[in-house]
């Protein structure tokens, strides 16, 4: 019991200093998380808007792209940042009450907060301007973010890990990442998508959670392929697959 409360309070220490260490040495501050998704979302909603893109009738586009791009964003943001805890945090791991894991636990925690809070603002102003907030699951949306998140933690967990060994996954990382936004039905429902293409896409966990978020917020929006129990599986699998490299890197890392 005393050592589950001295690891919380290591993780909650280490979640103030990635806060202050990520938000504090920019000028913006905390407004940056808020400015960076802000014209990654308005950039997309204007283009498929111009170009006569519809999500659903209905749909406020900006809240179709919002529900898309976040739990993407946070998938990913959340790989790359528990990716690299070990090595931008290298001198914590002196401190022997300070794990590899519990690096990679604040920074997940931070990028979930943070992509919620976003969430919350432009969804929640969506509503404010349409005059409507009407949401069909309030369980469901959060479960689908956190099913986002924990799949880029686990799978960050298992970098993190390889990352000791290989400073090649790094670098590799970020550019296999990228074009993964294409083949998540980030921009269009799974529905209006051929049979074949499809089958494929709902191999890709991050799909079923962007579903969960659009199924749990839009009234309306029915989400028939939609599994839960598909990326918890990969959840699960990568977690078991993350702790047992970070035992081993940890181990390497004594050694050395």
């Amino acid at each position: 019991m005393q050592g589950s409360l001295t690891q919380l309070q290591v993780v909650y220490a280490l979640l103030l200093r990635e806060t202050k260490t990520r938000f504090g040495v920019n000028q913006l501050g905390y407004l940056w998380a808020i400015i960076e998704p802000t014209l990654w979302i308005l950039t997309f909603a204007l283009f498929y808007g111009y170009y006569g893109h519809m999500s659903l009738p209905g749909m406020n586009l900006v809240a179709f792209m919002t529900t898309g791009i976040v739990p993407f964003s946070l998938f990913r943001e959340t790989a790359a940042r528990c990716m690299s805890a070990i090595g931008a945090n290298t001198g914590l791991l002196f401190y022997p009450q300070v794990r590899p894991l519990d690096l990679v636990l604040a920074r997940a925690i931070l990028e979930f907060v943070t992509n919620l809070v976003v969430c919350a603002l432009f969804l929640g102003g969506v509503a404010l301007y349409e005059g409507v907030f009407n949401i069909e699951s309030w369980l469901e949306t959060l479960a689908g973010l956190s099913l986002a998140g924990g799949l880029g933690a686990t799978f960050g967990l298992i970098c993190c890990g390889l990352s000791v060994y290989s400073t090649n996954v790094d670098l590799l990382l970020p550019p296999l990442l990228r074009p993964l936004i294409w083949f998540s039905a980030v921009f269009h429902p799974v529905e209006s998508v051929p049979n074949g293409l499809r089958d494929l896409l709902l191999l890709n966990p991050i799909v079923h959670t962007i579903e969960m978020v659009r199924n749990g917020w839009f009234p309306g929006y029915h989400a028939r392929y939609v599994d839960p129990w598909y990326p918890i599986t990969w959840i699960v699998v990568m977690l078991f697959l993350g702790l047992n490299l970070e035992r081993m890197a940890r181990r390497r890392m004594e050694v050395v």
